[in-house]
């Protein structure tokens, strides 16, 4: 009997959208293959799509050289030229060289060697499986409640193959710290994970009028900081023919000293601290149960290119950057300054986190500083996507979402310095004034209710809800009006707006309401010259 088997390059498992409207599921070899036909991917879990966007992203720049690997003392102009010559090819990658790589590595998700993004060592290292509802995100494991799914572990229902592999890449990139299957190695056992890379994070990928157009703007340059270190993805790893003298612990020492981290391949892939390996039903269509535990127990030192980063001057080499949180609460304009401004102009000395005394300044994603080099057709057409896991640090998961800017590139700094400075003023001042809003709303509370309230009040609550929808469209109409309107003016009103709708029911219920509110527009109107 053949064993299962799941060829995740030739078999349907990433759906993506193609120009003319249809939507199809196809391995990573066609995807590449037909990139030049296809709008986005269509992956219905934002954090799967984030990962498989980083995958294509590297084997896009190992089918057209843009790696460095070939050519490692290729300059910075001449890697601009090489990608603006394949931008100009509409006929998407080679397909030679794209078959050619493909057959050189092993794809199957269930390989007993070598499975993609697996790691058989677990068979023999864990003592107990994680279960497939601790794969799959969004069921409920062990003892929690059922809340919005009906799968329980008496009865645990398999996954599809393809679905497996969008929850095997979200653990390996947004994988949760905490409690894991024990892993024993080397005579030592373990059974706690670190967070994975990506987890709280807001990833943003420059998106082209194609996939191909985005996977070529979206290749990070080459990186020389680790010059005679090859490059390696974890299924490019050199193969070993197993030999039966191996002792079957061997694995990672959890206390070694990070390896060091290439680009694009080890960047980009390479930074799981999660090991996986699934358990696939006998004909391999289905992942039945799992292994889940941790790879390593030290932190990889690299930036990822598509986040932004907060660089804490003064700080230790491993507290100096943090990565810009997801928060579902937060619109994604209130970013657009980030990515459209070089190295925080718009704030030399630096901001402070909020509820720190920390200071930082802003760092755009690394994979946006190259995007000048891009012809200008495409400049001007190109977006940005946005995927986003708002979690904690830890294991608790509150939602994913993805957003979608309008064609932003022609207003960055570089191209358009007054319109980014704009961004920056209009952003800040919404900031500014929806921070006087929520101090104004909870004062006026605790004045109508005689005590300085402990929780987020209602109408603070209910004038932030009603301000952030008032505030973006202001933020639009600033752009798009006379550049000598106040900022602050504008955004004062919507403030003063959403108080008074807030605070509207509490009028007749309490006699001292209309004096606190009044007190509460003249801060906002005094914040607003």
């Amino acid at each position: 009997m053949q064993p299962p088997q799941y060829d995740t390059d030739k078999e349907p498992c990433i759906p993506v959208l193609f120009l003319d409207g249809h939507q199809e599921d196809l391995g990573w070899r066609d995807v590449l293959l037909r990139a030049h036909l296809i709008k986005d991917l269509a992956l219905p879990l934002p954090p799967a799509a984030s990962a498989v966007l980083r995958l294509l992203v590297v084997m896009a720049a190992r089918v057209t050289c843009l790696d460095g690997r070939a050519e490692p003392r290729m300059s910075a102009r001449q890697w601009a030229a090489r990608r603006r010559e394949l931008l100009q090819n509409p006929d998407g990658f080679d397909p030679g060289t794209v078959h050619a790589y493909f057959d050189q590595y092993i794809w199957d998700l269930f390989h007993p060697v070598r499975p993609f993004l697996g790691d058989p060592r677990l068979a023999s290292q864990c003592t107990k499986r994680a279960g497939v509802n601790k794969l799959v995100f969004g069921r409920p494991e062990g003892n929690n409640l059922a809340w919005f799914s009906p799968h329980t572990d008496t009865d645990p229902q398999p996954v599809p193959s393809a679905e497996a592999l969008w929850h095997l890449l979200i653990h390996h990139y947004y994988g949760a710290a905490g409690q894991c299957s024990v892993r024993t190695v080397g005579g030592r056992s373990l059974g706690k994970a670190k967070a994975g890379p990506l987890r709280t994070t807001l990833s943003f990928h420059p998106l082209g009028r194609t996939l191909y157009e985005t996977l070529l703007a979206g290749i990070p340059k080459p990186s020389q900081q680790w010059p005679g270190t090859p490059d390696c993805c974890p299924w490019e790893e050199p193969l070993h023919a197993p030999d039966p003298d191996d002792d079957p612990d061997d694995g990672p020492d959890p206390d070694a000293a990070p390896p060091p981290v290439t680009s694009p391949g080890g960047l980009l892939t390479g930074c799981s601290r999660h090991a996986v390996l699934l358990l696939p039903s006998p004909d391999g269509r289905h992942v039945v149960d799992a292994y889940l535990t941790w790879a390593t127990q030290k932190k990889l030192p690299a930036l990822d290119p598509y986040l932004i980063h907060h660089i804490h001057t003064g700080e230790h080499a491993t507290r100096r950057h943090t990565a810009r949180r997801a928060d579902a609460d937060r619109a994604l304009w209130r970013d657009l300054d980030a990515l459209l401004l070089a190295g925080d102009e718009d704030d030399r000395k630096g901001k402070q986190s909020k509820g720190s005394k920390r200071r930082y300044t802003v760092q755009r994603p690394e994979a946006f500083t190259t995007l000048n080099d891009l012809p200008p057709d495409l400049r001007a057409a190109l977006r940005v996507r946005v995927y986003a896991f708002d979690e904690d640090g830890q294991t608790a998961n509150r939602t994913w979402y993805t957003a979608l800017t309008p064609p932003i590139w022609p207003w960055v700094q570089e191209n358009d310095p007054a319109a980014a400075e704009r961004i920056a003023e209009c952003r800040k001042a919404a900031e500014e004034i929806g921070a006087c809003l929520d101090a104004v709303s909870r004062e006026a509370w605790g004045k109508v209710t005689a005590g300085a309230p402990r929780h987020l009040p209602p109408w603070t609550r209910t004038a932030r809800t009603l301000y952030w929808p008032r505030a973006e469209a202001t933020f639009w109409s600033l752009l798009d009006g006379d550049p000598a309107r106040s900022a602050r003016a504008a955004f004062a009103a919507d403030a003063i707006a959403a108080l008074r709708t807030a605070t509207r029911p509490a009028i007749a219920q309490h006699f001292r309401t209309g004096e606190a509110v009044a007190a509460a527009v003249a801060q906002l109107r005094l914040r607003s010259r």
